[in-house]
């Protein structure tokens, strides 16, 4: 005999709930069986993040991971690649050879230079100082937390004689006990900093120069 119809609006709907509640009936932290495990739970790594020795071991694992790009390779943005590597431990024949190198970007306009100021207070301007005097509120005349006076960018022959290409190595690589800030600063916005203190530079020698002009006409 074929059920009437009531029957089956009832029991139709009665076994549908029925394996609802059955399902809902715990919170499930495992997916169950995976297809394709290596989809689900990568083995991902964060580029530039594998040290050498992590790498040796991944190999052990058959995991063949390097974090060395393809030389002469540009990343994605990548407007003005430097061209000139960091120098090994103990070598320093890179950082004289960046001193031939030259700014690719052309001169900053008004507006661009505002931008280039903002860029060295943000970045630079914590240990050299807004007035590029390297009294920046890390060394506050020797009472901040840095012990030795950051460089001073103006007014120091050293650095005013300091080619772009030679900056723009320590600004990329670091020096001293300046980190790198290729991290922070892009390409562009590191050419565009360096442009920054050159021109504070130029207006210091000749803010000095008029000052000892008028000196020397006083006398």
């Amino acid at each position: 005999m074929k059920p009437s119809m009531p029957i089956t609006k009832i029991i139709i709907p009665s076994c549908l709930l029925v394996i609802v509640l059955s399902s809902c009936n715990e919170v499930r932290r495992n997916p169950g069986r995976i297809y394709m495990p290596d989809m689900a739970y990568s083995r991902a790594y964060e580029t530039y993040s594998v040290t050498p020795e992590q790498q040796e071991e991944l190999l052990k694992k058959g995991i063949h991971y390097s974090n060395i790009p393809v030389p002469g390779t540009i990343k994605r943005g990548e407007l003005l690649p430097f061209s000139i590597p960091i120098d090994k431990e103990g070598d320093s024949s890179n950082y004289v050879a960046s001193k031939a190198y030259k700014n690719p970007i052309p001169t900053l306009d008004s507006a661009t230079m505002v931008e280039a100021n903002r860029l060295y207070l943000v970045n630079c301007g914590i240990c050299h100082g807004p007035k590029l005097d390297g009294n920046g509120p890390l060394y506050k005349g020797g009472d901040g937390p840095f012990p030795a006076k950051p460089a001073t960018l103006v007014g120091d022959a050293k650095y005013e004689a300091m080619p772009e290409g030679q900056m723009y190595y320590s600004v990329t690589y670091g020096k001293n006990k300046m980190g790198s800030y290729a991290s922070q600063l892009d390409t562009r916005q590191r050419w565009m900093v360096i442009d920054y203190i050159k021109s504070m530079q130029s207006k210091g020698k000749a803010n000095a120069k008029a000052s000892s002009d008028s000196t020397n006409v006083a006398k």
